[in-house]
């Protein structure tokens, strides 16, 4: 089934907001979606998921918005710095022994707090050495964010079921409708059964008389002729099990547990103790029944896909 679930939450350090989503599927499928640092998440969130939910493709997104810098730490790359430095120094000997000093590479001068010049490198010739500066993620405990996070993921996952809840009732209702209509056409097809036997023997005395003429018809073969046909079309047994086909589906519905791929089984079955009807009946009336008992338990059919 369907369903939409959203949650947000605000920490000392993080914004948490928790998407949940589904479209119709025939098993459980999950997918999460998080940022890179938090990966470490999926396991346990797939897992509160499948508490959850039984049926359906559900992706779930997960979105962390850092409140403040206190995850952050820049520190300068000292050994970056340095080796820049000796780089530079290197080749200035070079260029003052082969006599080039005007031509030395400048890394920059500051002014001391006496007006004076320093050699101190200044902070706009040190921004632009690469990789001088580096900049680190402040390690977090893995049990305290999911504690944060894990309430965020709980209530959007609530509202998600309440949802799927609500669109469950309006499609139990719908294939009820049709379980109606179903158990009415195999109350009218077992009404036919005993007048389509009736009806052959009735033909077949017709039959038998306009051949014989004026001669006497032997009763008792006619009897026996019948009975072997009703014998043959005889769809009691498989009547008796839709009837309990029917009654099994509907406890289904009013169950609380999920019964979604149970109902897969027994529309099966009901398409199977109908199709046996079909191949059976010499009526017209009772094939055409079947055609639209076919229709009804396809129309079921195509509901309780969507049913967990």
């Amino acid at each position: 089934m369907t369903g939409y679930g959203r949650a947000t939450a605000r920490t000392e350090r993080y914004e948490i907001t928790a998407e949940v989503h589904s479209v119709n599927h025939r098993y459980l499928e999950t997918s999460v979606r998080l940022p890179r640092s938090f990966s470490y998440l999926e396991g346990k969130i797939k897992e509160q998921v499948q508490q959850a939910v039984s049926r359906g493709k559900v992706e779930v997104a997960l979105t962390m918005q850092s409140i403040g810098s206190k995850d952050t730490t820049v520190e300068i790359n000292h050994d970056v710095v340095m080796a820049y430095l000796r780089a530079v120094a290197a080749e200035n000997e070079l260029l003052r022994e082969s006599g080039f000093r005007k031509n030395q590479i400048m890394m920059g001068t500051a002014v001391s707090e006496f007006g004076g010049a320093t050699d101190a490198l200044p902070l706009s010739t040190l921004l632009r050495i690469p990789d001088a500066f580096q900049v680190q993620q402040v390690a977090e405990d893995a049990d305290v964010i999911w504690s944060e996070v894990q309430p965020v993921v709980t209530e959007a996952l609530q509202q998600f079921v309440t949802m799927r809840q609500t669109e469950g009732e309006r499609l139990a209702a719908d294939v009820a409708s049709h379980l109606e209509n179903l158990e009415s056409m195999t109350k009218r097809v077992e009404q036919l059964v005993p007048e389509t036997v009736q009806q052959y023997y009735d033909k077949l005395y017709k039959k038998i008389t306009e051949l014989l003429g004026d001669r006497t018809v032997e009763e008792s073969r006619l009897v026996t002729e019948t009975a072997v046909v009703a014998e043959k079309i005889a769809v009691d047994e498989e009547l008796v099990r839709l009837h309990s086909h029917i009654a099994q589906f509907r406890g289904f519905l009013e169950s609380t547990e999920p019964t979604g791929r149970k109902m897969d089984f027994l529309v099966q079955e009901m398409n199977r103790e109908v199709n046996t009807t079909g191949s059976k009946s010499q009526s017209l009336e009772i094939t055409k029944l079947v055609v639209d008992m076919k229709s009804e338990i396809e129309k079921i059919r195509e509901q309780i896909q969507n049913i967990e």
